[in-house]
């Protein structure tokens, strides 16, 4: 497989320290898309490096231990996210890129910031750039860097040192379905390897019911919120506030217009694409949806989008039957409920359902994100917004617009950033909060 990025060690001398790190000292540069991410200012040399002086045995031990969260964990508010993302936490005595590394599930994010010039601070990184590969190109690179550094390891002869220990275990792990899905599991929670059986066992139970890709989106709620839905919980919440839906009534999208899902592929492209196919075929037209005719593509009655109480944490469809079903959204807001449902419509056509609940969270995984792009492009198309607003991008008249499309302005605010019309504050823009 070609990997797109790399972690390439070029063996140094070090004098002190564990026989593991001298073995593995190194000039040590992560480059991704031909672009140093770990390029910096060396003070004592006066000189740019590509490649600064690291111990390439703490960062492989570091990749071993945390490479389940790695590979599968998103953005969080996790209080304990950034130890397992952010390189800067590392430590042992060395200068560490400020490098972030996540996962929405189909792709990896590789996040290099400049780190503040200090007195007396040897090397100062100056990379400012944002890298997305395929998770498979992600596990690809980390395999072959873990794998140089055994080598290294055995070369010294050094045997059974902790990353041996760790790396086979995760490698055996890879190998074992069971494992997998409960590693995953731990992943999405925002947790260590084995430090939450209890929730593990509780999300297990729930596969069964409601199936195991839905519940993996509860698992990864549970980094935002803190809190783990269980069915019994999806299930009263369904008869306390959902309505009533039919899931074999619900638009179609012939299985050829449906956006295969790859990691070559932004979730908020494939989303976009989706919506814009569902209006093509249906010869819905470039303006706005109303209440009833997005009721009616959903599945359930119109009286689901005015009725502004909200209904749980989180919005959910909870399929029973073919004909049967109950959908909940969590707004209390029109627009909200208008775009949740969105998503949750969305949720059916890009990605068909393989279990019973169908779950729209606050998670920043690839499903959801493709949620929030569908319905944002199906509520408020582009092209059309675009047109709209021509030269114009004030806030008043973004309102405008919004006010249109019946949609809250950061969705069209977040329409204009994705298609490049507006500059980017930060890496992924949050549709969910244009739900409010």
């Amino acid at each position: 497989m070609p990997v797109s990025w790399s972690i390439a060690a070029e063996w140094e001398q070090l004098d002190a320290g564990s026989p593991e790190e001298r073995a593995c000292f190194s000039a040590l540069g992560i480059k991704a898309h031909d672009l140093w991410l770990t390029e910096g200012n060396d003070v004592l040399a006066n000189r740019l490096r590509q490649a600064p002086l690291l111990s390439a045995y703490h960062l492989a031990e570091w990749l071993a231990w945390n490479w389940w969260r790695l590979r599968w964990e998103p953005r969080s508010n996790s209080k304990d996210w950034a130890y397992a993302h952010r390189l800067t936490t590392i430590g042992s005595g060395y200068i560490w890129p400020n490098l972030t590394i996540f996962s929405d599930g189909e792709r990896t994010a590789l996040i290099s910031k400049p780190t503040t010039e200090r007195p007396q601070t040897p090397f100062r990184y100056i990379t400012d750039h944002a890298v997305i590969l395929p998770a498979s190109e992600f596990e690809a690179g980390i395999d072959l860097f873990l794998s140089q550094v055994l080598e290294r390891l055995s070369w010294a002869g050094i045997e059974d040192s902790n990353l041996q220990t760790v790396w086979s275990g995760v490698i055996a792990e890879r190998k074992t379905p069971a494992l997998v899905r409960t590693r995953k599991l731990e992943a999405l929670l925002g947790q260590d390897p084995d430090s939450q059986e209890q929730l593990v066992d509780q999300l297990v139970r729930d596969i069964e019911d409601l199936g195991l890709s839905g519940v993996e989106e509860l698992a990864a709620e549970h980094g935002q919120s803190g809190k783990l839905l269980t069915g019994d919980d999806l299930r009263e919440a369904a008869q306390r506030s959902g309505f009533d839906a039919s899931p074999r009534d619900v638009i179609r999208l012939p299985a050829t217009e449906v956006p295969k899902r790859s990691g070559l592929t932004p979730a908020y492209r494939a989303g976009a694409t989706a919506a814009r196919a569902l209006r093509e075929h249906h010869r819905l037209g470039e303006g706005p949806l109303t209440d009833v005719q997005l009721a009616e593509m959903a599945g359930v009655v119109r009286a689901i989008i005015p009725d502004v109480r909200g209904g749980a944490s989180i919005s959910f469809a909870l399929d029973e039957k073919p004909t049967q079903g109950r959908v909940v959204l969590r707004s209390k807001w029109r627009t909200g409920r208008r775009f949740e449902l969105a998503r949750l419509l969305g949720d059916r056509l890009a990605r068909p359902p393989s279990g019973a609940l169908l779950p729209a969270t606050r998670a920043y995984t690839y499903r959801q994100k493709v949620q929030r792009s569908f319905a944002a492009e199906l509520l408020s198309p582009f092209e059309v917004v675009d047109a709209m607003l021509g030269d114009d991008y004030s806030m008043e008249n973004q309102q405008d617009v919004a006010e249109h499309f019946e949609v809250s302005p950061l969705t069209i605010r977040t329409l204009l950033v994705n298609h490049g019309r507006l500059a980017r504050e930060e890496l992924e823009t949050e549709f969910e909060t244009a739900a409010a």
